[in-house]
């Protein structure tokens, strides 16, 4: 490790190769192990000369850049469909993950301003840094909570019930500490210390599984309720590039229609995709009420996503209309993804013939408000496309609610690991606020899943259909449904009174 260290190349592409590493520990890999390996190597290399200032953040940029290549590239996919956009692909593919490496490397400069030493002080103190900084990425310039280290775990669905207590940002904290504690056996302890601080470490690590295992068996023993109406989440696998081909709506409708396969004697909620219809606005929609009143009946409701044209501004939005296509319930999208909905400095890059990714030249508006959508007694929380990524974030009007609902458009990622990414929140979404969420996505992975976590029923990437839903089991509000991010900042606080702690018995 010395001799790596001191010649500089070979010094920046290890650390290069250790982000590289922890990437595959993400969804769709799950390799969660690698990170035993990469975090402690990424500190003891920090601990080698903590003292140069320049070096300890280049190491954490480098290690945030081959961290964010490795699995942030299906973005620049979102910019094959438009031949103005495709010169943009390499430098889209190198600078967002050299800025989303920025936090990494002032994670590691923080570090080294507070003279850490080769013990346990050094571990807590690069956990805080990097809680503190990949919190600060998540929310600031609109904030990218993409690929936080904790997704290591998704699919270990015992393990992270914790979420219901801690929330993401506090349990990624946890995540990145339980990483780092094989440090300890490089530093200069004692070998019971060690030994110690091992087998104390593997308690905790299953009494949390064995305490996530029981929260499932309780929840199973929890009666279902029956919702007393259907509820037929739809899986269109519309590829996106018929959108860029003026293809006639009314083809459109009547797949979605036979997809959907409406059953005009039952009580049905159809839940379509974002955008699915995204070549036409809703004033243009109605010239096809004819294919909907003739296929739908009074006893279906409809929502889906599609643009609205209203005071002079474009809202990407979910509706919820009746068979002759009547607005019951709209939803404007909150939060809106740069470049993809709306374009940063548009005055002036839209004189150099930019626009946004999406279809169309204007840029959508963002609306503030989220209130519930109560249909058939039982409120829905809206979210379209990437709002399902923001923590503590979801239910912005503190009304009660039963059902998480988010409609997406994942074609944009391409095929690649860009959807098995974003249904990633969607399942940490559902344990933290603690109710079932659904999720209906064209060329993403639609899904039910429940309050816990766990995927009853799923629609891939490739595949095209429904699923249907008729009862579910309801669970009481979380802790951190109650509380939010604060608890973040609670375990803030236990870090950095554990570090002057430690500090002062050294002293």
């Amino acid at each position: 490790m010395t001799l790596i260290y001191k010649n500089q190349i070979l010094l920046y592409s290890f650390v290069f190769l250790l982000g590289l590493i922890s990437s595959f520990s993400l969804p769709p890999y799950d390799l969660f192990y690698l990170n035993f390996f990469s975090y402690p190597a990424f500190l003891w290399i920090l601990l080698l000369q903590p003292k140069n200032k320049i070096k300890s953040f280049n190491i954490g940029w480098i290690f945030g850049f081959g961290y964010f290549i490795s699995n942030l590239y299906w973005i620049t996919n979102s910019l094959t469909f438009e031949d103005i956009f495709k010169p943009l692909i390499p430098f889209a593919l190198i600078l967002i993950p050299l800025f989303l490496g920025l936090f990494y490397g002032l994670s590691t400069l923080t570090f080294s301003f507070l003279n850490p030493q080769k013990n346990f002080i050094s571990i807590l103190i690069l956990v805080t840094s990097l809680s503190i900084f990949e919190y600060i990425r998540s929310f600031i310039f609109g904030g990218f909570p993409w690929n936080l280290i904790s997704f290591s775990f998704v699919n270990y669905i015992e393990f992270i019930q914790l979420l219901s207590i801690t929330g993401t940002y506090a349990f990624n904290s946890i995540i990145i500490l339980l990483f780092l504690l094989p440090t300890i056996f490089l530093f200069n302890y004692k070998k019971n210390f060690k030994i110690s601080i091992f087998i104390f470490s593997l308690l905790l690590f299953f009494t949390n599984y064995l305490w996530g295992n029981l929260n499932l068996r309780n929840h199973e023993l929890n009666e279902k309720e029956d919702l007393g109406f259907t509820i037929k989440i739809i899986s269109p696998n519309i590829n996106i590039k018929r959108y860029f081909q003026n293809e006639n709506p009314s083809e459109f409708i009547s797949e979605l229609i036979n997809i959907s396969e409406p059953n005009t004697l039952s009580e049905t909620l159809f839940i379509l995709p974002e955008g699915i219809l995204s070549s036409i606005y809703y004033e243009d929609l109605k010239k096809f009420q004819s294919l909907f009143s003739n296929n739908f009946s009074k006893k279906h409701n409809i929502i889906l996503g599609m643009n609205i044209y209203e005071n002079q501004k474009i809202y990407n939005s979910l509706l919820v209309l009746d068979n002759e296509l009547n607005i019951l319930h709209k939803y404007y999208k909150n939060k809106l993804v740069p470049f993809g909905e709306f374009l940063p400095f548009e005055k002036i890059l839209g004189k150099l013939g930019f626009k946004k990714i999406t279809q169309g030249y204007y840029s959508f508006s963002a609306d503030k408000k989220r209130n519930p959508i109560k249909l058939y007694d039982y409120n829905f929380i809206p979210l379209i496309c990437y709002e399902v990524i923001y923590s503590g974030k979801i239910n912005t009007s503190k009304k009660n609610y039963d059902f998480i609902l988010n409609i997406s458009e994942d074609g944009w990622f391409g095929n690649s690991i860009g959807p098995y990414q974003h249904f990633s929140h969607s399942v940490f979404r559902s344990i933290e606020e603690g109710k079932p969420l659904i999720r209906s996505s064209n060329n993403g992975i639609s899904a039910f899943v429940n309050s816990k976590g766990q995927v009853l029923d799923e629609n891939l990437t490739k595949n095209k259909g429904f699923i249907e839903i008729n009862s579910f089991r309801k669970s009481d509000n979380t802790i951190f449904n109650l509380h939010g991010n604060k608890i973040f900042f609670y375990f803030l606080s236990i870090y950095i009174s554990l570090i002057f702690f430690f500090k002062t018995r050294e002293n």
